[in-house]
């Protein structure tokens, strides 16, 4: 029996399901019951019935799910997936943050942790961000920690200024203008997708800005276009060549891995459900603030 086969045997065993964001090793998704974006994951976690819960991402996406989960059991396959962006601003920074823009509602991207939503009116995704701030129906909005996504929120939206917390994705930070005008070159014609995650002056040059399910869906819904430029981690493009063999992708930059996403291995998805470790634990208050945050942008998204 190959470690595949014995990770399906134990999940129906311990009546687990196996969660994974699509910035995870392509060869993942043999086992994983559902792949997506955040948004997707968080709604799958709602959804099941399983006692345990592997997540194969980073550390906010498991904790995500045990908030909205709390009598499920929630593992995390390794502890080396942190998230540089969530990481960039903590309870405290928070606080300061909203101290200098008092009575405006804050919004929190789901990149964030368990204590940062638990002080904020509601959280969002990359899929839904511009739906959960127009939903607000405020002229100013508070947006953190990503300032990328934010801005891009606010470009979109007629009336709305978004005040930002100066975080990023480090992975889409690393994408300019000018790596974008010289993939164009040499494809022209070609459309580029990119992630809202990149920064203002490379979304105002691309074809579509959308999350990673939202780049994988525009792929599938034009199927008279055989060419694409990805701008987002590597894990995208990984499985669009796979899905679409027929068709070229082409990586903004190699270099467009991270490395906290990629730290999941069948080794430790078979040893996490085996030993049933790493078990997400949460403080009970801290939790319950957050799942209001949470159950706020879940409504918002039906």
């Amino acid at each position: 029996m190959d470690i595949r086969e014995k990770i399906l045997e134990l999940k129906k065993e311990k009546n687990a399901v196996i969660l994974a964001h699509c910035y995870q090793n392509v060869e993942i998704d043999e086992i994983a019951d559902y792949v997506g974006d955040s948004l997707y994951l968080s709604q799958k976690a709602v959804e099941s019935d399983a006692d345990i819960i592997v997540f194969a991402g980073v550390t906010f996406m498991a904790q995500t799910a045990k908030i909205i989960s709390p009598d499920k059991k929630v593992i995390i396959p390794s502890l080396d997936c942190g998230c540089d962006m969530a990481d960039m601003i903590t309870l405290n920074q928070l606080r300061e943050f909203k101290s200098k823009y008092p009575d405006i509602p804050t919004v929190c991207y789901i990149n964030s942790t368990a204590e940062v939503k638990s002080e904020c009116d509601i959280c969002c995704t990359s899929s839904n961000a511009m739906k959960i701030v127009k939903s607000l129906n405020s002229d100013k909005v508070l947006f953190l920690p990503d300032q990328f996504l934010g801005k891009w929120v606010e470009s979109q939206l007629d009336g709305v200024e978004v005040i930002t917390y100066n975080g990023c994705c480090p992975i889409h930070n690393k994408v300019t203008v000018e790596d974008v005008k010289l993939m164009k070159s040499k494809h022209p014609g070609v459309k580029v997708l990119t992630h809202p995650e990149c920064r203002v002056e490379v979304t105002q040059i691309s074809d579509y800005v959308g999350s990673t399910t939202g780049i994988i869906k525009y792929v599938a819904d034009n199927k008279d276009l055989n060419e694409f430029i990805i701008v987002t981690e590597k894990g995208v493009i990984d499985r669009l060549r796979r899905d679409y063999p027929d068709k070229k992708f082409y990586l903004i930059r190699e270099d467009m891995i991270c490395s906290s996403m990629k730290t999941n291995r069948f080794e430790d998805i078979y040893n996490a459900l085996l030993n049933e470790k790493y078990e997400i634990t949460l403080d009970s208050d801290i939790s319950k603030k957050a799942l209001v945050c949470i159950e706020r942008m879940l409504k918002v998204s039906k």
